[in-house]
């Protein structure tokens, strides 16, 4: 078996404000960059070895990569399959609101002008096939808490329900093994 890596980037103002960012570009906040540095640090501290570290093209994911590169010295390059599942009309609504949480329960819906949950599934399962091919190559993914719950979904069984409410903190480093 070998071993992947899943990191969500820093907090942002929208992750405070109980807003979905979505594929809105949102910055990190002072404190999302201290997370990206301090989980850098971790990753060291716990020996983590990869190859390289692969991260979405919106910007609060870029910065987390980066600040994780600095620190260990890990190689890092965009991977535009990444970029977090564009909730159509419900970005900057709240996370927790009713109607939303209703919407996420239909993985063909594409929110009004957005991306359906099986379109994420595709290109991160697509991606993920590809990286387990890669036998010799561990990698780190910098994304986003809806492509958490896809890459959790390819590596365990999950229900609807868990699939829909399934989430990582702000920088929490998540372990995978692919199976042989």
């Amino acid at each position: 078996m070998h071993t992947l890596y899943f990191v969500r980037h820093g907090q942002t103002i929208w992750n405070v404000e109980n807003k979905i960012c979505g594929a809105t570009d949102i910055a990190l906040t002072d404190l999302g960059h201290q997370q990206a540095i301090e989980t850098g640090k971790k990753i060291l501290e716990e020996g983590i070895q990869a190859d390289e570290i692969l991260y979405s093209p919106l910007v609060r994911a870029a910065e987390t990569a980066r600040h994780i590169s600095e620190v260990t010295g890990i190689p890092a390059r965009m991977e535009p399959r990444l970029i977090e599942q564009d909730f159509g009309k419900w970005e900057s609504t709240p996370r927790d609101g009713a109607d939303f949480r209703k919407a996420k329960e239909q993985f063909l819906s594409r929110f009004e002008g957005g991306e359906s949950m099986l379109q994420v599934a595709q290109r991160i399962y697509n991606l993920l096939d590809e990286l387990k091919a890669e036998k010799e190559k561990t990698y780190i993914l910098v994304a986003h808490n809806g492509i958490a719950r896809v890459v959790q979904s390819y590596f365990y069984e999950m229900t609807n329900e868990e699939y829909a409410f399934f989430g990582v903190r702000n920088c929490a480093v998540v372990r995978y093994e692919f199976p042989e």
